[in-house]
């Protein structure tokens, strides 16, 4: 049964652009009443998105409510902007949620329980404001335990941000599950924690603490599975987001890693003068700092082929990563992840 009837807001960035929401919508088990998008009002989820289960798309949380067929019980602001600010735009829906009694799940670094207006709103309708991106106080330094879990620990490292590193790591999870591996999801960001309930946002994490947040997750996990996926952040060439890149690697001591990357992506999104180096060259580049801590291996490589419409030509993408990384690849979502599966296990990991 699902766990809450929600609405989701993704004001003006449905589908494409909430990436939040779709991750919510997709793999989470909360049952999806409305999304909130003016441009797209008076349209449907399956118009956008054909894979997800169908909901209509309004303009407000009013119309929502009046939509909705049965009590709300949360309204999830599904939208991730770079900096992870909140637009003011917003306030209007997420003033008329906590009014009508539903708490607020949010992902943004603006916490929404600092906001003087909306604190005092919840604690008058007896609401919770849900800031999943606020870490626990009592992290510390990484000490090298992960390496001593029970589970074998795959980490999900990209080309870039906003490769599919979440994506595949849930998909991992399935179809490893599918062949009786028991595996579990570690969530690092701010939408894995909303989908899988747990987790530390890694990147409001302070540096130092880092490494010790992913140690502390992967512990707590790791002796009752067979198989840990750790969901990666960011990229380690990046300009902005390196830090939480390697603080995760370091602080996961994974025995795997799968390399995600999107198809077709030549430089960092948002940092277009920054050029996507060689998949060759990141392989080297993983490896080689991950090993003073802890020595791993790319044994696996996700393709993310949204961009391609023909399945011929995403076929042609996904072989051309595999032959340049000579490990299994798929892309997760297109062909399932079995191949990458294949690729863990052939490196003995999960058994």
């Amino acid at each position: 049964m699902p766990s809450e009837r929600i609405v989701v807001l993704a004001h003006e960035k449905f589908p494409d652009g909430a990436k939040t929401a779709l991750g919510v919508m997709r793999y989470g088990d909360q049952a999806v009443a409305a999304v909130l998008d003016r441009d797209r009002a008076g349209d449907r989820v399956a118009d956008h998105a054909p894979d997800l289960d169908d909901a209509p798309i309004v303009a407000s949380f009013e119309d929502a409510l009046a939509a909705a067929e049965g009590a709300i019980d949360a309204l999830y602001v599904g939208i991730a902007p770079i900096g992870g600010g909140f637009d003011d735009s917003w306030r209007a829906d997420v003033r008329a949620a906590i009014t009508a009694g539903c708490d607020v799940v949010s992902g943004l670094h603006y916490f929404l329980n600092e906001d003087a207006e909306f604190a005092a709103l919840a604690a008058d309708h007896d609401v919770d404001l849900r800031d999943v991106r606020r870490p626990p106080d009592d992290i510390g330094v990484a000490s090298g335990r992960s390496a001593d879990v029970d589970a074998d620990v795959v980490l999900t490292v990209g080309t870039d941000c906003s490769v599919g590193k979440m994506t595949a790591a849930l998909e991992i999870v399935a179809a490893a599950r599918d062949r009786g591996i028991d595996a579990a999801f570690v969530p690092t960001g701010q939408t894995g924690i909303m989908i899988a309930g747990w987790g530390t946002p890694i990147d409001r994490v302070v540096s130092d603490f880092t490494a010790g947040a992913v140690e502390d997750l992967v512990l707590t996990a790791g002796d009752g599975h067979d198989l840990l996926v750790v969901e990666g952040q960011g990229t380690i060439v990046h300009p902005a987001y390196s830090a939480v890149t390697c603080g995760i690697l370091h602080g996961a001591m994974a025995d795997g890693l799968v390399l995600c990357h999107a198809a077709g992506r030549d430089a960092i999104h948002g940092y277009e003068s920054v050029a996507i180096p060689p998949l060759t060259d990141y392989v080297d580049l993983y490896e080689d700092l991950a090993a003073p801590v802890h020595e791993t291996h790319v044994v696996a490589g996700a393709v993310n082929t949204k961009s391609i419409d023909d399945d011929v030509a995403a076929e042609v993408a996904v072989s051309d990563v595999a032959e340049t990384l000579d490990v299994p690849t798929a892309d997760p979502v297109r062909d399932g992840a079995d191949r990458i599966v294949d690729g863990i296990v052939d490196a003995g990991l999960g058994e």
